[in-house]
């Protein structure tokens, strides 16, 4: 199984020896050099931290096992990727994607993405208040609400996506509301928050989520770029200069892969306070504290299989399936 490897330790080396990578690092608590070699056969995705470098040797390395290099911010955010030059597609897709962009098919996806979202936003508050039983009128009043405002999404008609575009960001965002009033709810009293903050997050619960939807940004972007689909040409997302607008679309119906195991590592207790620290107006993440999100995230996607078509999955896989899936629907549609 190839991974995701992710070198976030600051002044950390990546270089090639014996046809390997090798990571050259300062142990932070013996302050002695130490090296770590990895085999290319076992890497997916290289990620690195600002404060870390690598040589053209393992740029090269990279590229000849089409493994992608992406260099992130602090936040696990992508800033830039590195691809092979063979990695391309059928200029069909992007023409179908750019015709469907400006019509009312792009309605229909659109609102499906939405819809399954919220459909596991609503699914998770169900699962959340089975053991809390002094707290059912709460979250039976919340799922009510998310599932009229499903209603609403489902009755938006428009000839195109800008028809019927701010009243869906109004519904959607109502449903966010509610259901991370319901998350928060759920949460101990040291670690519950007031709604969704980014960039920099308010609190350790949205510090968490954001480096976790970075992960999830990275991922989808990959995912689409191998299923030969574009990620700068989006229906629902503004199409503002090198925005990745099909990222930010695609990304919806996934975002609860993230809020699952986000939430378990607070409802179990494992996050504390060595794993965030303060930063200028916020909540940012410790070195520790990245490291038991991405290896908890690489549990959920690389090693937890779920039931998909009939099948044993990994998560990982099945977001690669359905973007295939979604660049043959794109080819198959008829103008």
């Amino acid at each position: 199984m190839s991974l995701e490897i992710t070198i976030n330790t600051r002044g950390a080396y990546l270089h090639v020896k014996d046809a390997m990578f090798e990571v050259r690092f300062k142990n932070e608590t013996t302050q002695l050099e130490e090296k770590k070699q990895i085999p290319p056969l076992k890497i997916r995705t290289l990620v690195l931290a600002p404060g870390t470098a690598l040589s053209t040797d393992a740029v090269q390395l990279a590229l000849k096992n089409h493994i992608d290099i992406v260099f992130i911010e602090n936040n696990g955010h992508p800033m830039g990727r590195v691809w092979h030059t063979q990695l391309g597609s059928t200029s069909k897709i992007a023409k179908q994607q750019l015709g469907h962009a400006l019509d009312a098919r792009a309605i229909d996806w659109v609102k499906k993405w939405i819809d399954t979202k919220l459909s596991n936003q609503r699914n998770f508050i169900q699962d959340l208040k089975k053991n809390r039983s002094e707290q059912q009128d709460f979250f039976n009043t919340k799922i009510t609400q998310i599932e009229s405002l499903m209603i609403l999404i489902a009755g938006l008609k428009g000839e195109k996506m800008r028809d019927i575009a701010d009243t869906l960001r109004g519904y959607e965002g109502t449903a966010g509301r509610l259901y991370w009033e319901s998350l928060s709810q759920c949460l101990s009293k040291g670690y519950q928050f007031s709604g969704r903050s980014m960039r920099p997050a308010a609190d350790a619960f949205n510090a968490c989520l954001n480096y976790g939807y970075g992960v999830l940004y990275r991922r989808v972007e990959k995912a689409l770029v191998i299923a030969g689909l574009q990620p700068y040409i989006g229906f629902f997302h503004r199409d503002d200069y090198n925005h990745k607008s099909m990222v930010y679309d695609f990304i919806e119906p996934y975002r609860i892969w993230i809020d699952v195991p986000i939430f378990r590592l607070f409802s179990y207790k494992k996050i504390n306070s060595t794993h965030t620290e303060s930063i200028p107006n916020g909540i940012g993440l410790t070195k520790a504290g990245k490291e038991l999100i991405l290896q908890q995230l690489t549990d959920y996607f690389d090693v937890e299989a779920i039931k998909y078509q009939g099948k044993n999955q990994h998560r990982g896989h099945i977001l690669q399936l359905d973007a295939h899936d979604f660049a043959n629907q794109l080819l198959n549609q008829k103008k």
